[in-house]
């Protein structure tokens, strides 16, 4: 039996656009609260108003790069209080960046990966898992890949970031465990949203070539699987979910169309 989400405060990060703006709205469709943050104003702009025909109760969004511990801590200080009693908090602003050969690569690429997906994954846990921790209610769903779990050529770095958000969701497991808080990963493959395109700082017909002849997985996907997790019963925890669209194995495998 699914849990109810009417009411409930989701905070998403990174959801102005790809995987997290589907996360919100598959929330927003179940009546939750949902709360949105994006380093972009006009996706936020883009995002807001089909939150709210979805069907989300209320809806409150901000820009803020997770980057900046500082900004972070802001950000959450200076929440309305009907927005601080976060249920469910969905980790998904992440990025990759290039595609090449570890010791040829531009270190620029490795701060924006790290920056990201690890240390802006932790400053938004600690700013939203110590509430979670004292009312002994939460989920966290954070965002990793099957690239944390296998790395490829080219993409050492991210796959990196990716097994330090394993680790990290893993860890943070254990620190919560005693109360109800709740923590997953959702962990899938290719992935058809604009992933590539920021990889490639906005080579269209370089991001095309990845999905070319493929049937990678949507972000509605991974949305649905997101909130499915969400949605168990209280003494359920889903802890981490591998999921790829069928014409992928792995991270090396991938049948394509002729």
């Amino acid at each position: 039996m699914a849990i109810s989400m009417k009411d409930k405060v989701v905070f998403v990060t990174g959801g102005g656009a790809g995987i997290g703006a589907a996360t919100a709205l598959e929330f927003a469709k179940l009546g939750a609260k949902v709360m949105v943050c994006a380093r972009r104003e006009a996706t936020l702009q883009e995002i807001v108003p089909k939150l709210r025909e979805a069907g989300a109760s209320d809806v409150h969004a901000f820009v803020l790069d997770v980057r900046d511990p500082e900004a972070v801590a802001n950000a959450f200080a200076g929440l309305p209080e009907s927005w601080q009693a976060v249920d469910v908090l969905v980790n998904n602003a992440g990025l990759s960046r290039g595609l090449t050969k570890m010791y040829e690569d531009d270190i620029q690429n490795w701060e924006e990966m790290i920056d990201t997906n690890v240390k802006g994954l932790l400053y938004v846990t600690r700013a939203v898992v110590p509430g979670m921790v004292k009312r002994n209610n939460g989920h966290v769903i954070n965002l990793g890949s099957t690239a944390g779990h296998m790395t490829y050529p080219g993409g050492g770095v991210y796959c990196a970031s990716k097994a330090a958000e394993k680790a990290i969701t893993e860890g943070l497991r254990i620190d919560v465990n005693g109360t109800a808080v709740r923590v997953a990963s959702i962990d899938p493959g290719m992935v058809e949203t604009d992933f590539s395109l920021v990889r490639f700082r906005g080579d269209a017909e370089k991001a095309a070539k990845v999905y070319a002849n493929a049937s990678p997985l949507t972000p509605e996907d991974v949305a649905e699987t997101i909130a499915w997790v969400a949605t168990r019963e209280p003494n359920v925890m889903i802890q981490t979910v591998v999921m790829t669209a069928v014409s992928q194995a792995n991270a090396f495998v991938l049948a394509r169309k002729s």
